[in-house]
């Protein structure tokens, strides 16, 4: 079935202003909001054909405004031809076409399609006013508008079918130039009548059009721009910080918050007594930005000062006096409470907390927290002690690990999750416990994220550490896995923390290792499949730096099994991307996989290929098998001595000769984990292998020098799998 459509959109330039106004609209659901308005716009005007210019969305707490440049006045009759089923179709073919086209069938016209008879139905649609599809559309956009929490409303709301809304809807303008829009939504009439500020502005407010819409409410002391009343919360904080000799501790997501709580944005500095300074800091900045959405200061030393900075939205006669007073009040009383938690903790020792971490449940499977925490102190303890990963006293490590989490069952981290760990960190030096206990409980959670500061004190680093892996490997253990976008436990979060704690700290761990002592016993596959998955978060780490997840692949083998050391791969992973980004390096690649594709023609595995098949082996996994390397050398050996009934052409002796050089080289090299020494050791073979490829035939009719040529291959395959298995990179 096809359709032709003839006839364009005449364009002139009309503004088009739609305001939206409700009770207040939550702050945080403004910038979803104004996402959802726009793209509501654009989906009518676009199933119209109306092609729109410039596109403006403005919020407050109290409404959504939409500017549309540019709108036509109307668009042009068009004529649409829709083709049919063929003349002798089933009655009820015809009939849906009929249906689907809304026209009848005695209006259907016939013709010749490729010489068959077709009907097809041609229906000629009038131009219709901008107006007509603005008041259409305007039901749609309000009716389909999706909000995080919604709500019905007065009378109607006993009815299902009512209208829902993030509040009370309460008023919609809306003009077309000077025009308005008429249209009606669940009792709500349209016009060109909006309302200016709660308190300093009283009376029905008529807007002109568009362009005069910013400027009569900004009259009536509405700023409707949000990113102006940013700016004004920014700059006017930061202003009063200055006057009273502070500095303003930034916070852009405050910024955003206040100006969705305000339409006349107006910054005022009070002061909270200095006792509650006595009080960590963080806890009063998380308690005025959590509670209150105020701003914090620091005195000119850095440190916390006495005072907060809220947003009225008001300007107020006595300069703000009496809204400073009103907040101050409200923030002691939650300073208050936070020195009533501060006091009440210290109460106890952080090792009687640790009592209630038994009634804590970690997971169904892994028992409580406090079980955890006993598997996190002997694995935090083993990292120092015995794989000296990081060098530290391994007893601060153990005592640290055993109070890493007592901070969960007190009042003040009940009160505000976030300062988990901080608050054991204050806890612990209030104690008099070790620096070194307090800072590692303080941050054992870090890094979280990816530009979070990385620990290196030893002792936290062997707390952090042991805790992420604790983690990985608990959940491992009982096949709770990432799967697409779903982490429920955070487990690539830890995978990552893990990586930066190894690269930062340059910390040698063997994952096999670390299992058995987390574990005291073998648990098969476990190493390899918790490596399998960091390796992977690794490639993911450092793909934007170049080294491509292939480099990762090739890179994963240590002695013919998967490496238990990801900074070893990580090292080899990046020795590899330098090299192949050098013309020996992408022309050794292109003579490798030339040369493997011969051997996989030829069905040659050569000497090592000879040992797997009487073991049954990946002749690729013995290459780096020190016990088999001698056996295969001599195999190669007893070959050549035995084969090599001819004098070898001059490029054939320039291989054998480098490779003769090359490989204990890289052996060598290998065997130092210096992996740029091993990639400048293949270097050497590229113009040898270049010249073989040009001087020499392989596929010799002398069986001899055939098959010591394919050997030969064979041996180069070899030598570069000692370095990365080639064969794993891509293109």
């Amino acid at each position: 079935m096809g359709r032709e459509i003839s006839g364009v959109v005449e364009m002139s330039g009309s503004d088009f202003l739609l305001e939206l106004r409700s009770e207040e609209i939550p702050a945080r659901m403004q910038a979803g909001a104004r996402a959802e308005l726009e793209k509501l716009f654009r989906r009518e005007m676009d199933a119209a054909g109306v092609t729109t210019g410039e596109i403006t969305v403005w919020s407050t707490p109290r409404r959504l405004a939409l500017i549309a440049r540019d709108l036509p006045q109307a668009t042009e009759a068009v004529s649409e031809e829709l083709k049919g089923p063929p003349v002798g179709a089933p009655d009820q073919a015809l009939e849906g076409f009929c249906r689907k086209a809304g026209v009848d069938k005695a209006d259907l016209e016939i013709r010749d399609v490729k010489g068959r008879e077709t009907y097809f139905a041609v229906k000629n649609v009038p131009g219709r006013a901008a107006r007509d599809l603005l008041a259409d559309a305007i039901p749609a956009i309000i009716r389909d508008f999706s909000w995080p929490k919604s709500m019905r409303w007065g009378a109607a709301s006993i009815s299902t079918e009512s209208l829902r809304w993030v509040r009370p809807l309460s008023g919609i303008v809306a003009l077309l130039g000077d025009d308005v829009v008429e249209c009606e939504v669940h009792g709500v009439t349209s016009g060109a009548v909006t309302l200016g500020h709660r308190f300093h502005h009283s009376g029905d407010i008529t807007v002109g059009n568009a362009d005069d819409y910013a400027v009569k409410l900004r009259a009536a002391h509405v700023i409707v721009d949000h990113e102006e009343r940013q700016d004004l919360i920014r700059q006017g904080a930061a202003k009063v910080a200055t006057e009273a000799g502070l500095k303003l501790v930034e916070d852009e997501g405050l910024v955003i918050e206040n100006a969705g709580l305000t339409e006349w944005p107006v910054p005022l500095l009070g002061r909270f007594e200095e006792d509650f300074l006595e009080v960590p800091p963080e806890t009063i900045q998380l308690t005025a930005r959590v509670n209150q959405k105020y701003f914090v200061c620091e005195d000119e030393a850095g440190k916390l000062a006495n005072a907060f900075i809220c947003t009225a939205n008001i300007e107020a006669e006595d300069g703000g006096a009496r809204v400073v007073d009103g907040n101050r009040k409200v923030l002691a009383a939650r300073l208050s409470d936070a020195r009533f938690f501060w006091d009440v903790d210290r109460k106890k020792t952080l090792a009687q907390h640790t009592k209630g971490l038994e009634r804590i449940t970690f997971h169904e499977k892994l028992g409580t927290v406090a079980e955890k925490v006993d598997r996190v102190a002997k694995l935090a303890d083993w990292l120092v002690f015995d794989a000296k990963a990081p060098n530290g006293d391994h007893k601060l490590a153990r005592q640290a690990a055993e109070l890493s989490k007592a901070d969960l069952v007190t009042e003040m981290v009940g009160e505000f999750p976030e300062l988990q760990g901080l608050m054991g960190g204050y806890y612990a030096k209030a104690e008099g416990l070790p620096v070194e206990v307090s800072e590692a409980i303080r941050d054992h959670y870090k890094p979280v994220g990816a530009s979070d500061e990385v620990p290196t004190a030893p002792t936290t680093v062997a707390v952090s550490l042991a805790d992420k892996l604790d983690n990985l490997l608990s959940f491992f253990r009982i096949g709770i896995l990432p799967t697409g976008s779903k982490d429920p436990f955070a487990l690539r979060r830890a995978a990552l923390g893990y990586l930066r704690l190894v690269q930062a700290n340059e910390l040698k761990l063997e994952l096999d290792q670390v299992v058995h002592a987390w574990a005291s016993q073998r648990v098969a596959g476990l190493p390899e499949k918790l490596g399998e998955f960091l390796l992977d978060r690794l490639a993911v780490q450092l793909r934007d730096e170049g080294v491509r997840h292939d480099y990762i692949q090739a890179s994963r083998s240590w002695q013919g099994r998967p490496d238990m050391r990801v900074d070893r791969v990580e090292a080899r992973a990046r020795a590899l991307a330098a090299f192949l980004g050098t013309e020996d390096g992408a022309n050794l690649l292109a003579g490798y996989k030339r040369a493997a594709n011969i051997l996989k023609k030829e069905d040659w595995h050569g000497a090592e290929g000879e040992i797997a098949r009487t073991g049954e082996e990946d002749p690729l996994a013995l290459v780096d098998d020190p016990d088999m390397k001698a056996v295969i050398d001599a195999k190669m050996s007893e070959r050549h001595a035995k084969e090599l009934s001819y004098t070898p052409e001059p490029a054939e002796k320039a291989l054998m000769d480098a490779l003769a050089t090359a490989e204990p080289a890289a052996a060598k090299a290998i065997a130092a984990e210096d992996f740029s020494a091993a990639m400048a050791a293949l270097a050497s073979l590229r113009a040898p292998i270049d010249r073989f490829f040009d001087e020499v035939t392989v596929n010799a009719e002398e069986e001899n020098k055939r098959a010591h040529r394919l050997d030969l291959l064979a041996a180069f395959r070899t030598a570069v799998h000692k370095v990365a298995d080639f064969s794993r990179i891509e293109g």
